[in-house]
């Protein structure tokens, strides 16, 4: 267990953004008491913005351990924390705060989360990636081809400056960073791997599959998506976002619970929940 569980009764954690009412992460973390036990453990919503979250952060008391943080606090969350880990520092984001040694460590567990989702297809070694997308979650996006060390990367986006800000992102990976203009979506299919980082309706309605290639689309409502739906057709193997949701979950709950998570009990719940 972390340290600031000793010698407690009640154990919290919580997700914070706004808005924050509909997030799934409590699905995700309850499952994952009830499965192991942790009966002391409460996982809350809170509807937080931007410029109340030191305030808040700075208000618990002993009992929390840790904060799933989404939109659009996740910088702000890398700000305010006492030192971030290097993944977090590197994406220049942060989903996740816990409290090491009384002092205030800003994590991402997106990057890790994609490379655990994609554990389950065929991704070919040293992948040929294509990024659709240059927000905040292909930051992530950038780091997850990092650890399955790349070939290249190439990101496809609307606004060439959107891309030059994810220049240093890569620099700090030591990635290199192939940049194409969004009229060029459709040669996104010959990569071996694709992320999807757009909304369901922004994404390339025009894309040449190859045989092999594997479609990750960070979406996850609605589904299937039509990008997904046509990655399907063509013979594509798709990794949708709720199988990123659930990973990033994961890893969460055992940075903040100090114990295994119970996997598969988890993703039964989160399934249960959207009614897949």
């Amino acid at each position: 267990m972390l340290a600031r569980d000793e010698g407690r009764t009640t154990s919290r954690a919580a997700v914070l953004g706004s808005p924050v009412s509909h997030s799934l992460s409590p699905v995700i973390h309850e499952a994952g008491y009830a499965a192991t036990g942790l009966t002391h453990w409460h996982y809350d919503r809170i509807e937080c913005a931007e410029d109340e979250l030191e305030a808040l952060v700075a208000s618990f008391g002993p009992e929390w351990a840790g904060l799933s943080v989404t939109m659009p606090l996740k910088e702000r969350a890398l700000a305010i924390a006492d030192a971030p880990t290097d993944i977090a520092a590197a994406i220049g984001s942060a989903n996740t705060l816990l409290w090491r040694d009384g002092r205030l460590i800003a994590d991402n567990t997106d990057a890790p989360g994609m490379v655990d989702a994609l554990a389950a297809v065929d991704v070919a070694t040293h992948p040929h990636v294509a990024i659709l997308g240059a927000g905040g979650t292909a930051r992530a996006a950038l780091a997850a081809a990092a650890q399955l060390e790349a070939e290249s990367v190439t990101v496809y986006a609307r606004r060439p400056e959107a891309i030059a800000r994810l220049e240093p992102v890569a620099d700090s990976l030591g990635l290199g960073l192939n940049a194409a203009a969004w009229h060029e979506a459709a040669a996104s299919g010959q990569a071996d791997l694709v992320v999807s980082t757009v909304p369901a309706k922004a994404a390339p309605t025009q894309i040449d599959w190859r045989t092999g290639c594997v479609l990750f689309d960070v979406i996850y409502d609605p589904w299937p998506t039509p990008l997904a739906t046509r990655a399907t057709t063509a013979g594509c193997l798709v990794v949708d976002g709720l199988e990123l949701l659930l990973a990033q979950g994961v890893r969460q709950f055992e940075l903040f619970c100090g114990v295994e998570a119970p996997t598969q009990k988890m993703r039964a719940a989160l399934h249960a929940r959207v009614g897949r």
